[in-house]
């Protein structure tokens, strides 16, 4: 197993590299058969709806047109950003391709961490995703769309804050999760403290995604790894975990760590899972259109398998 290896440099690309522009490069925003016409035919949209008294907490609330049916599949995704930009704008479009196929649909915000809440944390970030969906399919059932189960999925940050729900979370989730999918999110923040590791640097990158007091010497002794659990994906996954796709890029400088403890987890614990790798491509997964492709494709089974429309 490849672990990360961090320098001073690493960790100035890797705050850059999430801060410029993620919610638009993400592989399900760039496919043009996933765009929808959008009208009153198709659904409606509720927006900046509340689960929280803070600032960022608000989600969005997309619900398909047909009425009819007894019971609907909730689809939550989870915006990118590096945990310091991004808003669940940003996925309307997909929501909206969500809601076309006959499911309701909600991008959730949470609380960044920046200048302005240099306290918040992947941990933090975690704990709202849990606090706002039991609300969010709870506001639905309220408009009259009886939810009977949810998929769980994200892009880089919002794909790492969806699988600790999916599998740390899951079990107490409002109603099933059928499946969860994502791309190119930290899974797992494991190490290798050997080669003259800079821990001076990394311990604060690890410090901020966990909101624990992590330093160079709990680094080397390897105690951080009690503290980065709560956030590390690939720690909680069990043989009832959900059924599982993701994407990953072979050349990804920012994530190049994540997919192999996850992997590896999902076949030790005997969970239906299909793990695409972009062979040719960095975190913006653009150079490998047979392994784009694929995962649409995937993506569609999945949902066809786990959660189809009743």
């Amino acid at each position: 197993m490849k672990y990360l290896k961090i320098s001073a440099l690493y960790l100035s690309a890797f705050v850059l590299s999430f801060a410029v522009g993620l919610g638009s490069f993400m592989l399900l925003n760039r496919d043009t058969s996933m765009q929808v016409n959008w009208s009153e035919q198709v659904g409606t949209i509720h927006t900046d709806l509340t689960y929280g008294d803070g600032q960022a907490h608000k989600y969005d609330l997309y619900l398909p047109a047909d009425k009819s049916k007894s019971a609907y599949g909730l689809v939550v995704y989870l915006h990118p950003g590096g945990f310091t930009t991004g808003d669940k704008a940003d996925d309307a479009e997909i929501a909206k391709w969500f809601t076309s196929k006959g499911y309701v649909a909600t991008s959730i915000n949470y609380t960044l961490h920046n200048a302005e809440n240099p306290t918040a944390s992947v941990k933090t970030m975690a704990e709202e995703i849990k606090t706002a969906i039991p609300v969010v399919v709870a506001k639905a059932q309220e408009l009259g769309y009886n939810i009977d189960k949810m998929a769980v999925g994200g892009g880089s940050a919002g794909h790492g804050l969806a699988a600790i729900y999916s599998f740390r979370d899951g079990a107490k989730a409002p109603v099933p999760i059928a499946f969860t999918f994502g791309m190119v999110g930290p899974t797992s923040l494991e190490m290798d403290v050997t080669d003259g590791m800079d821990f001076a640097n990394a311990a604060p990158l690890l410090a901020a995604i966990s909101g624990e007091p992590i330093t160079a010497q709990t680094i080397k002794s390897g105690e951080y790894k009690d503290l980065v659990k709560p956030v590390e994906a690939y720690r909680w996954v069990t043989p009832d975990s959900p059924p599982t796709l993701y994407g990953f890029g072979a050349l990804d400088r920012v994530m190049p760590f994540s997919y192999q403890p996850i992997q590896k987890a999902l076949a030790d614990n005997n969970v239906p899972h299909d793990v695409i790798i972009f062979e040719k491509s960095g975190h913006g997964l653009h150079r490998d259109k047979d392994k784009a492709k694929l995962y649409l494709d995937k993506l569609n089974e999945y949902f066809e398998k786990y959660m189809p429309v009743k």
